[in-house]
């Protein structure tokens, strides 16, 4: 979840056009997320619901209902696709090079936060009722045919309550698991949730109670679950709700999070994902009515691509980010978790503009349980070529994320003129550029608005867009007026 983006002066004597207006460089991705040995040597794959090929459009609907540009052609999946996949394939040798260069450029520019720990999450009064959606509300016996008993054998053991790292109340689940594989699978949430607060809210001797390979609490639920045994899952469970209780009230998990200034990919990723899993899957067949009968979908950044943004741009939080075309939410949420800043996005589709608006409920619940912090959060509806709000915010922004991959040559065109009115060094990345390739300022051209774009081309790896697998190219335009002004002053002067 996310890019983008004086005068006319005839001279009789031109003078010769400036060099090529885009830069080409490759930006490396994410690096690997750090971790807390686990009891399994390998990261099992997620079966978590992630984000729905299908929820960010790369094209955008005109007001009268037609579509602006072509989408991006593919099959439409069932499976909901959230979680980054895990990079390009190598050699052991040439995959340990590149991770290691991978976290040298990655660390260096983190969006650097001091304000990540909730003070009202981990008051110890913080028991009332939370508004958010809980996976007992999304996974039942009673939803049959689509779900049954995980642990048919031991009918009692049908619910448990789950401790998260603040004081805000336990999210409820019902031990039970999907029919198809493709469904939000509870225990598999509870597993991943588990893991993640091992990871990054204890370290050293806090953790190995957990991850102890032979008798970790982690290695304990796994075989619990895989025997069955729906008794000692729920004792665990409480177990681990008693521990955590009590690392909590000793200051464990707020000391760990006042020490940090960036949050890990993955934390971001869990927290973004139970989000999208407890509103958006639930009503993903209300998007695709914007297939028009085809097998066309749209696309969605993934949370690592939009992470290695954040960090290119230098987004912080004190920035203001806008997403033209934000959809379901994805990106607006994930820039206020990651970066701390003030985020907006301008959606068209009325039916995404709901679902953003149940995502963004759900995402402060969420930011609560885990005892997180966020900036604020500004989801506009409309044209946001036409939206009054949306054009003040772009007129502060510092960064600005347009997903133009399937825009008109006229959309973009209209979009650039805008771009205008952006302060000068803001950022607009884009999966296509806004300025031609070749472009040359002449004295013909004065008034053009590619004048004042200073762009790189950049590139991402596999596994970073829903709709390839393929790497690919992205553009980060930077307003930038001194070039035509030293253009100006020079064909003033004269030859």
């Amino acid at each position: 979840m996310s890019f983008f983006k004086l005068l006319q002066k005839k001279g009789s004597n031109p003078i010769p056009p400036a060099p090529d207006s885009v830069r080409r460089e490759t930006v490396h991705g994410a690096p690997p997320l750090r971790r807390i040995p686990q009891p399994n040597t390998s990261r099992p794959k997620s079966n978590l619901p992630s984000l729905q090929a299908g929820v960010r459009k790369v094209g955008r609907a005109q007001t009268d209902g037609t579509r602006r540009g072509h989408t991006i052609r593919r099959k439409h999946s069932s499976q909901p696709r959230l979680q980054s996949d895990s990079g390009s394939q190598g050699s052991d040798v040439e995959l340990e090079t590149r991770v290691k260069r991978k976290k040298l450029a990655h660390e260096d520019h983190r969006p650097q936060r001091n304000d990540l720990r909730s003070g009202t999450a981990f008051a110890e009064d913080d028991s009332g009722e939370l508004p958010m959606v809980h996976a007992a509300h999304i996974a039942s016996v009673d939803k049959a045919p689509k779900y049954r008993p995980a642990f048919p054998q031991a009918v009692d053991c049908s619910t448990v309550m789950l401790q998260y790292p603040s004081a805000s109340p336990r999210e409820t689940f019902n031990l039970v698991e999907p029919v198809q594989s493709d469904d939000f699978k509870p225990l598999d949430d509870i597993k991943e949730t588990l893991e993640v607060v091992v990871n990054h809210y204890m370290q050293g001797s806090e953790a190995s109670i957990f991850t102890d390979d032979s008798d970790g609490l982690l290695r304990r639920l796994k075989r619990a679950r895989d025997k069955k045994d729906g008794p000692l899952y729920v004792l665990l469970i409480q177990e681990w709700n008693d521990a955590i209780t009590r690392l909590r009230r000793s200051g464990v998990f707020t000391k760990m999070l006042d020490q940090l200034t960036w949050l890990d990919l993955r934390l971001i990723e869990r927290i973004l994902t139970q989000t999208y899993a407890r509103t958006v899957s639930l009503r993903v067949s209300t998007l695709r009515q914007y297939e028009n009968g085809t097998d066309n979908v749209y696309g969605e950044l993934l949370p690592k691509f939009v992470s290695d943004i954040f960090r290119v741009t230098g987004l912080g939080p004190d920035h203001v980010f806008v997403d033209l075309g934000s959809g379901v939410g994805n990106v607006v949420l994930q820039a206020a978790l990651e970066a701390g800043c003030e985020s907006w996005g301008c959606e068209i589709m009325g039916n995404a503009c709901v679902l953003a608006a149940l995502q963004e409920q759900e995402f402060k619940a969420r930011c609560r349980l885990w005892g997180l912090t966020n900036g604020s959060i500004n989801l506009q509806s409309g044209d946001f070529l036409e939206n009054a709000t949306i054009h003040k915010a772009l007129q502060r922004a510092d960064v600005v994320l347009v997903n133009n991959q399937a825009f008109t040559p006229e959309l973009n065109d209209r979009l650039t003129s805008q771009f205008l009115d952006l302060k000068e060094g803001c950022k607009i990345v884009s999966l296509k550029s806004f300025v031609p390739a070749g472009h040359k300022i002449t004295s013909r051209n004065l008034n053009s608005p590619y004048n004042v774009l200073d762009v790189v081309e950049k590139h991402y790896y596999s596994g970073c867009v829903s709709w390839t697998d393929a790497s690919g190219s992205y553009f980060v335009s930077t307003k930038d007026g001194s070039r035509l002004r030293k253009f100006v002053d020079k064909d003033a002067a004269g030859p």
